[in-house]
């Protein structure tokens, strides 16, 4: 169910005076107007109540509406599709005088989306591969073109004219039109995987089957269009060629969404799929990908208690995997090969010690030790850490960070034969400059083992996105996409971009160090911190920690101690928290709103240690640094106080509501997306199927200390009684992670349990599942939240 936002257009009744040769009549006795009493706020729904009693751990508790969640009680559900459109009618009803605010705040954003005439173009082998968007269509289009034959077709002297897609069609091969495939999958379109095979003949990819609920595998050959006619598999989780593209390894999962078989398919074949592993305890989780040179495949499996790396030989996928690795415990680790070197990205503890960053190793792939000896690549340096790696033939690629400062540089390939770990520096790294205020670094597809350029996108929170090419053999870089805020839009072969000058200008870099790094170009890299500040802050938590802060504002519209401001958090499974930059924020911070993001424990971008200091038992420190930060912004009168609002996404909504049940007074409003309200109930009795990565964050519930924790931090546990809590909207849907019945129980108890206040709604918005594919839905759904901000912090 979506609310349709309409546009109310009142008509003033005017009361015209004619006065009629200067005569009219004067009543003998005057009666005043009457003033029309403002109409009643709408009465918030109340959820029927059905106590349950649960008992764990010696441990009682009653649920009163724990029949939300019984997915196969049929009166149950026709009881909650009755009680959701009574939350649909109150959130309209409440939200009624902001109509004409989602109007305008909606035509902000769509003015501001990024229409590119296609992705960069991303070259592997001969081909070109990109997807653009024919006019009209919901859904993009898949297409190559070769090479060798673009140039023909590219402007260099005009960018704006770019290239020429109308006589460009010819040299154009549309590979898959996704809005096709929606007509295959009942109108809906989302891709999860996408393989082309390395001999550039066929293309793998598994399309959501929403009726279903899983993911399905198809292959289609790129020359004649047509679908092969096996494999056709359900619940795919993992693709991989082999045999030059002559074959498809494919993972699929069990009932539970556990990836458990991996079964090899050869295209053309009229023979059944082998079975090449099946594992079949419910604890252990099988994943593969193949190596970038395609002469391997990698069969990662793990549990609670062993992370495991096997090897499969591309060219004979039937000879055996071979164990090449093994750790205790759920560890992360990324295997890649290269002229002879197996080379292992990992965070697994070393000689039984836990380390607090990535490391990479290395072995000949001929290795005949048993158990195989890795050896160390790099000497550790506290201070300068790696974050990710990626390869091609001739380089190795890292993203490092220093403190916060990030970075990416080359080595050159081969390393040297010696068996002793080296100091970065000894390679003579090349790093590529980077604008200030960088956020987070993603390599890109980068498919083409042997071309010498890559691709990375370049995040920031004042800067758009920037996707830029780095040509390893020489220093080159140049921006192939990044929207522009500030100009007119310029058409390029690649979409939008800077400016004609800025398009084709490229810099030569070679430096041996991060700290040479001087290249900060605001107008390079359209970089918006002229006009929006971007301030880093380190807030003391409540044990002594220190809890990095970034706060950004408009120089302009920012309005001394008097800003309200929005606080993100996340602050689970060590993930970064987005800080990019995202266009619809810019309707708050042009109007004056402080938007700040606190990088509390249990996130990323602080070690491994950061990480477990705010997962399972220590849950409790990801809300106190939550909390400090919030407290940080009133006291250093960064935001007004009475203000302050919260925002969470998925396990951010569970931080900042359990923020919320501490100190209710410290937040005037929050936003929960999808949110993870009811640990207790969901990690005891999960209704969606959770993997051990779940439990590793938030806990086992088995063990005591554990549960004792879980239904300490629990947001649906804990809610504060006769206590005035702040205006929260909360966003779910039926098909998520975390169900819509824990946003609707949550909101129910909040409702039953606290003190109700009309200027402090609590209101539940229900999605439809397609948002997230459709630009301008989310537009209409940022237009709510912002409205709803602004109506309730800032009015």
């Amino acid at each position: 169910m979506l609310r349709h936002l309409r546009t109310t257009v009142r008509h003033r009744s005017t009361i015209i005076l004619w006065h009629h040769h200067n005569h009219y009549h004067r009543s003998a006795k005057y009666n005043p107007p009457k003033t029309a009493n403002p109409p009643s706020p709408p009465k918030p729904p109340k959820a029927p109540q059905k106590p349950q009693t649960f008992t764990f751990h010696d441990v009682t508790w009653e649920d009163p509406y724990s029949w939300m969640s019984s997915l196969q009680d049929k009166v149950a559900m026709r009881h909650m599709d009755m009680y959701m459109e009574q939350e649909e009618k109150y959130t309209e009803a409440v939200m009624s005088d902001t109509e004409r605010l989602q109007t305008k705040l909606q035509s902000e954003m769509a003015s501001r989306l990024n229409f590119d005439l296609s992705t960069p173009p991303l070259r592997w082998g001969p081909w070109l591969y990109y997807r653009r968007v024919e006019e009209g269509k919901q859904y993009p289009v898949l297409c190559r073109r070769l090479a060798s034959l673009n140039e023909e077709f590219i402007s260099h002297k005009s960018p704006s004219s770019g290239f020429d897609f109308t006589s460009g069609k010819r040299i154009e091969q549309k590979l898959l039109d996704y809005n096709q495939e929606a007509e295959r999958f009942g109108g809906y379109a989302y891709e999860e995987l996408s393989e082309i095979s390395p001999d550039h003949k066929f293309l793998a990819y598994t399309m959501y089957d929403k009726d279903n609920d899983y993911f399905k595998l198809s292959v289609r050959n790129l020359n004649s269009g047509a679908l092969c006619s096996k494999p056709h598999a359900n619940r795919v989780s993992n693709l991989a060629w082999v045999k030059d593209g002559q074959a498809l390894l494919y993972v699929v999962t069990d009932e539970n969404k556990r990836p458990y078989r991996i079964y090899c398919s050869m295209i053309g074949s009229t023979d059944e799929d082998v079975l090449l592993l099946e594992e079949q305890d419910e604890n252990v989780y099988v994943n593969i990908r193949h190596t970038k040179d395609f002469h391997f495949v990698t069969v990662n499996t793990f549990s609670p208690t062993f992370s495991k790396v096997f090897l499969i030989n591309a060219a004979d996928p039937f000879s055996g995997m071979n164990l090449v690795w093994e750790s205790e415990g759920i560890v992360h680790c990324v295997l890649e090969h290269h002229q002879g070197y197996l080379y292992l990205f990992t965070d697994a503890p070393k000689d039984g010690q836990i380390v607090d960053s990535h490391y990479l190793l290395r072995s000949p792939v001929d290795s005949s030790s048993n158990p195989r000896i890795w050896e160390n690549v790099f000497i550790g340096d506290q201070n300068l850490v790696i974050e990710d790696v990626d390869f091609c033939n001739s380089h190795l690629v890292l993203i490092t960070r220093e403190g916060r400062k990030y970075g990416i540089c080359s080595v050159a390939l081969p390393l040297p034969g010696w068996k002793q770990a080296v100091h970065l520096r000894e390679l003579q790294p090349h790093f590529l400059p980077l604008p200030k205020h960088v956020c987070n670094i993603s390599p890109g597809p980068n498919y083409d083992y042997y071309s010498k350029t890559m691709r990375f996108t370049i995040s920031s929170p004042v800067m758009p996105d920037a996707v830029v090419d780095y040509d390893l053999s020489n220093g080159k870089w140049n921006i192939v996409q990044q929207q522009n805020m500030l100009h007119e839009r310029t058409r390029i072969l690649y979409g939008t971009a800077l400016s004609s000058a800025i398009a084709e200008k490229t810099t030569n870099v070679k430096f041996s160090s991060m700290n040479d790094v001087k290249s900060e170009d605001r107008n390079l890299w359209n970089d918006l911190s002229e006009f929006y500040a971007c301030e880093h802050h380190d807030v003391s938590s409540y044990d002594g920690a220190m809890v990095p802060l970034t706060i950004v504002y408009s120089r302009k519209n920012r309005k001394d101690n008097q800003s309200p401001g929005l606080l993100h958090g996340h602050g689970a499974y060590g993930e970064i928290l987005d800080k990019r930059w995202h266009s619809e924020l810019k309707s708050l911070l042009d109007r004056g709103w402080i938007v700040a993001y606190a990088d509390v424990r249990g996130g990323g971008g602080g070690g491994k240690k950061w990480h477990h200091d705010g997962r399972r038992t220590k849950k409790q420190n990801s809300i106190e640094d939550y909390i400090s930060c919030a407290r940080y912004l009133v006291e250093k009168e960064i935001v007004q106080e009475n203000k302050l609002a919260g925002w969470g996404y998925s396990v951010g909504g569970l931080l900042v509501a359990s923020a919320i049940n501490c100190c209710p007074d410290l937040f005037r409003a929050a936003v929960l997306k999808v949110p993870f309200l009811d640990a207790t109930n969901t990690l005891l009795y999960p209704i969606l199927p959770l993997t051990a990565a779940d439990y590793e964050e938030f806990g086992y519930p088995g063990d005591i200390d554990e549960f004792h924790a879980i239904r300490k931090f629990s947001p649906y546990d804990n809610i504060q009684k006769d206590a005035l809590y702040p205006a929260v909207l909360v966003s779910s849907s039926f098909n998520t992670q975390f169900g819509v019945w824990e946003a609707a129980k949550w909101v129910a108890r909040v409702r039953e349990q606290t003190i109700y206040d009309p200027k402090h709604p609590i209101l539940l918005n229900l999605t439809i599942d397609i948002v997230e594919e459709n630009r301008y839905l989310q537009c209409k759904e940022s237009a709510l939240e912002t409205a709803f901000l602004l109506k309730t912090v800032d009015s």
